[in-house]
């Protein structure tokens, strides 16, 4: 069983990690184990069968003690409106997200520094998971090289903007900003 989350849930908190390394799972963690009401902003949106399977298989997992939003694109919005006493907000994930913004021809720099402002003031429970990207093959197209460097300042904006950042592989976390202790 991966590590305890441990934490008292009261500021943002980013969770990073590659595709399979637990992160959602530990991300989840830390909203169960807040106590709080449990709010997931679903970022995906289905654009093929296996997409729906996968979106499908996260929401049986999670159970029905969560109250799920999608938005693909309004994340800032969302959160500002989802922001209620005694809950928490999950966002999964940062990476499709910014999909979405590329893809819809939306501003990337401007609304990553918008999310990144808002978190900066943010005074309740969120907890972001994003891929890290950046660890792997050189990607052969210039969008996938756009969406690469794209990703890599929305994490470096977003951890600069929270104070807690945790790095997850192998379904471990590491706490690269912040500490497990009280107010993570």
């Amino acid at each position: 069983m991966p590590q305890s989350s441990s934490c008292n849930l009261t500021a943002p908190v980013l969770v990073l990690g590659g595709a399979r390394s637990g992160k959602s799972n530990f991300a989840e963690r830390l909203i169960v184990d807040s106590a709080l009401r449990r709010v997931y902003v679903a970022t995906a949106t289905i654009s093929d069968d296996e997409m729906a399977e996968r979106i499908a298989h996260h929401r049986h997992s999670r159970g029905p003690n969560w109250h799920t939003v999608e938005e693909p694109l309004a994340l800032v919005e969302t959160l500002k409106r989802e922001a209620q006493p005694g809950s928490a907000i999950l966002v999964d994930c940062l990476t499709l997200w910014l999909t979405n913004v590329m893809l819809s021809g939306g501003d990337v720099d401007a609304q990553s520094a918008a999310l990144a402002d808002h978190l900066r003031t943010a005074r309740h429970p969120i907890v972001l998971v994003s891929n890290e990207v950046g660890m792997g093959l050189v990607p052969e197209t210039p969008l996938g090289r756009a969406f690469r460097d794209a990703q890599g300042r929305l994490n470096q904006m977003v951890a600069a903007a929270v104070p807690h950042v945790a790095f997850v592989a192998a379904g471990l976390p590491l706490w690269l900003k912040g500490r497990t202790g009280a107010g993570a």
